[in-house]
């Protein structure tokens, strides 16, 4: 599987930005899908998971209620919607996706090349 994530770019704080990560080689339809950032000097933090079925999601505090991850299996997609953004969000975001639910970097078995995402206040 090839996760190919877009959609990062510069905005103010309190502005949004709606990521996109789409798979090529094998359907994704079958696999729990996760948002991660890594912002530099820091470990890389888990920031949503969505399950195969788009039934049940999962957020960590920091971004809860601002985040909304979303897929289209249909398309081997899956979006991350960032509204409310904040300077703390700034990082370089990746897609990842794995047959495992949780929120551990080491459970998930593909990684997308990551998209920056800088907010200034």
């Amino acid at each position: 599987v090839q996760l190919q994530a877009s959609g990062g770019g510069s905005v103010q704080a309190g502005g949004s930005l709606r990521l996109s990560c789409t798979a090529s080689g094998r359907t994704v339809s079958d696999l729990n899908m996760g948002w991660f950032r890594q912002a530099p000097g820091k470990e890389r933090e888990f920031v949503a998971a969505i399950s195969w079925n788009g039934i049940i999601m999962n957020y960590p505090d920091s971004v809860k209620g601002r985040f909304t991850i979303s897929r289209d299996n249909a398309k081997n997609t899956v979006y991350l919607q960032m509204n409310s953004l904040e300077p703390e969000d700034t990082a370089v975001y990746y897609c990842a996706a794995g047959r495992s639910w949780s929120r551990l970097v080491a459970r998930y078995d593909y990684w997308g090349q990551g998209t920056q995402v800088t907010v200034s206040s």
